[in-house]
Parts: C-alpha cells; sequence; structure tokens
C-alpha cells in the first residue's frame, strides 16, 4: 500500500539548527528539489530530510518557478535559520526538466539527487543511493517503481499507470540501456556526470532523467533500487495534457541528436494549423460575397495572431509573453511574419523560373520561409536562441 503521512507531520516543523559544518569544505550531497506551489510540502519534506540524512553533509536547493502561493519566501526563510537550505526563484522560465538543471549546476556537492516535492518519493531511499554512487558501483542509482518490490500505486489513476509504462518502454529504445523505470523523477548522481552532460540537455518537459540519460556520450553504470511510489496527500499534480506531447518531441530531439530541435517541430505544427484556418477564413470570406484579395487578407492576419497565441502557449510555454509584453509580441511576430511571407514568395517565385514547377517551388518557398520565420521570432519575439 502506498505510505499515508502521519498526520502529526502537518504540525512538524522543519529542521531549524543547522548542522555543524565546521572543519568540512561543503556539502556531500545536494538535493534538488524544483517546486510550484508546494509551500505547504516544504517544512515536511526539509523535516523528513533532516531525519533520514543524518551522518551525511548534505544540502537542498529548491527551484521555485516563481510560484504565486510564497513557496520562494517560505523557503528563503527557512533558509535565514538553516544555511543547508537555499532556494532559486526563476522569473519568466517555467518546466521541471530546465529547473532541476539549474539546481544542479548550482551546487558544489559531489553527488546530487534529485527529488520532488510533492512528497511522493520515497526519501528514506537516499542513503542507499549516496552509497552505491560512493562505493563506486554506478554513475547514477535510480528510485523504481517497476524492479522487484517497487510500486507505482501512487499514480492518480490507471491511465496514468499506464502511460507512465509505455512511456519507459518507448525511452528504452532511445538510450540503448536495460532501465525499468527510465521516466522515473527520482534518481542521484554525480555532479560530474552533470558537468558533462550538461550542453547537450534539452530542459523540455518533466523527464529530466531520460534528457540525462540519452545526453550521455559513453555507457553509463546504473542501478536501481524499488520504492513504491506514494499517493499525494496535499496539492495539485502539475502535470497536463500537453506533458505527453512535450515527452515525444524530447524523444524526437534527442533521436535526431538536436538538429531539429522541439521548438523547430512544434513551431511548424502550429504553422499547419494556420495553413488550415487561413484557408477556413478564405473560403468563409468569399461566401459572404468578400473579394479574394480582401478575404485573403483577413484570413492571413486571423491565421497569424491564432499562430502567434498558439507558440505563445505551447511552443514557448516555458518563458511565456503576458500582459503588454504579450501585446507587444504579437506586433513583432506579425511584422516579422510578414517578413517570412515575402521571403516565401520570392524563393518560390526563382525556384519555379528556374524548375517550372509549381509544387516544387510552393514547397521551397513555404520552407525557407517558415524557417525564417522561427529564428527570427524566437530571437526577437520570445528572445530565445532557436
Amino acid at each position: 500500500m502506498a505510505s499515508i503521512a502521519d498526520p502529526r507531520e502537518t504540525r512538524e516543523p522543519a529542521a531549524t539548527g543547522a548542522a555543524d559544518l565546521s572543519g568540512q569544505k561543503g556539502p556531500e550531497l545536494c538535493v534538488v528539489v524544483p517546486t510550484f506551489n508546494e509551500r505547504d510540502n516544504v517544512d515536511l519534506l526539509v523535516g523528513r530530510l533532516d531525519r533520514t540524512l543524518r551522518g551525511i553533509a548534505w544540502e537542498v536547493v529548491f527551484v521555485d518557478d516563481d510560484s504565486p502561493d510564497g513557496t520562494a519566501e517560505h523557503i528563503r526563510a527557512l533558509g535565514e535559520r538553516d544555511p543547508r537550505i537555499r532556494c532559486i526563484r526563476r522569473i519568466g522560465r517555467r518546466g521541471l526538466s530546465s529547473a532541476c538543471i539549474e539546481g544542479m549546476l548550482a551546487t558544489s556537492a559531489p553527488f546530487v539527487a534529485v527529488i520532488d516535492g510533492d512528497l511522493q518519493h520515497d526519501e528514506t531511499l537516499l542513503p542507499r543511493m549516496h552509497n552505491a554512487l560512493k562505493e563506486d558501483a554506478a554513475d547514477v542509482v535510480i528510485a523504481s517503481r517497476y524492479v522487484e518490490t517497487g510500486s507505482p500505486e501512487g499514480l492518480s489513476s490507471d491511465r496514468r499507470k499506464r502511460l507512465s509504462v509505455y512511456g519507459a518502454r518507448l525511452a528504452r529504445r532511445l538510450i540503448e540501456a536495460d532501465v525499468a523505470d527510465s521516466v522515473s523523477g527520482f534518481f542521484m548522481l554525480r555532479r560530474a556526470l552533470v558537468d558533462e552532460v550538461a550542453p547537450r540537455l534539452s530542459g523540455i518537459g518533466t523527464k529530466i532523467l531520460i534528457d540525462i540519460l540519452a545526453s550521455a556520450m559513453r555507457p553509463l553504470r546504473i542501478v536501481e533500487l524499488p520504492y513504491r511510489f506514494r499517493a499525494r496527500s496535499r496539492g495539485a499534480s502539475k502535470l497536463d495534457a500537453f506533458t505527453g506531447v512535450e515527452y515525444l518531441l524530447l524523444l524526437a530531439e534527442k533521436l535526431t541528436h538536436r538538429y531539429v530541435s522541439y521548438r523547430m517541430l512544434l513551431f511548424f505544427v502550429v504553422g499547419l494549423s494556420g495553413i488550415f484556418l487561413n484557408l477556413a477564413v478564405l473560403r468563409l470570406a468569399l461566401f459572404a460575397g468578400a473579394d479574394f484579395t480582401l478575404g485573403e487578407s483577413i484570413a492571413t492576419a486571423i491565421a497569424m495572431v491564432s499562430n502567434f497565441f498558439l507558440n505563445n502557449m505551447l511552443t514557448y510555454r516555458d518563458c511565456r509573453l503576458v500582459g503588454w509584453q504579450a501585446v507587444r509580441g504579437l506586433a513583432s511576430f506579425m511584422l516579422l511574419c510578414g517578413l517570412g511571407a515575402l521571403t516565401n514568395v520570392a524563393v518560390a517565385r526563382d525556384v519555379f523560373d528556374l524548375t517550372g514547377r509549381w509544387l516544387l517551388a510552393g514547397i521551397a518557398g513555404a520552407a525557407i520561409g517558415a524557417l525564417l520565420n522561427y529564428a527570427l521570432t524566437s530571437i526577437f519575439t520570445w528572445g530565445r536562441r532557436p
């Protein structure tokens, strides 16, 4: 059965007395915890870490995506009393994987663990994971729900259980390693390995472990230890309908060795939706009696607005523009896509003059225009490297 938090823990304060680390160079283990609206769980998690990791020089780095419930402020208040507790507050950036990367790179501890802040992971497994690394038995130690006595019963539905199993099977083909739970969010690794793979990490979605395993340029020694995934007792899950799409895009990016980025794929998918919307609006405008030029102008404008908001919500969800930034972003997007449209026409015309094939010319123009739109809007609209 899933472990249920003791009701008495709800009033248990976090550890307030810092361990005496005098004479030590620094923490040996860093526990990285990505958070968003997990204020109610912070004290409980810190208290559990304090009990579990006695005898180990440790620190915990919470990486908070500017939670509106005041998670970051609460963590900083705890850190004033206990220097083992640190917080990285991210403004304008979101995403579990990218938060884990920032946290892992922010410590000097030789061993780094990643654990969720929702108390569903069994923190009592941390000493065994730490020992496996110290004894040089592994490069990565994974807390697995799918080996021996492990169990995924804490997942909120049968659908999520099936997705977890299928996701792990799909990833196994990519990472070319016999790992039962490659979608686990609870693992420990050497800090040196983090530095080794960091330049190749994608930071997409929530499956940071797959990102790490697929980015390694050498075979890794992997140990899996069983654990029982707990049910969430407080707070709400951050997974949404787009999480599965992000997972597939991560696998696609890794399979192409990052020659095709997940943002580019999403940008093109959104662009295709814009083409269909453009044709639908044009047909309605012509049906209503508008002349072709007016109808096409209206259809193009509506498609561009739709593309902007879809890209802002999906392609660039980790750096989404809001408020006046979104208004300025829309104006920038439409201007830059206008340049892309002119390039599209110019390329298509030249290819048609050279080959006389309208279909080839149309595809060439659309492809070049789309690539230009992606590059320009990534830089100037969302301020991101394409």
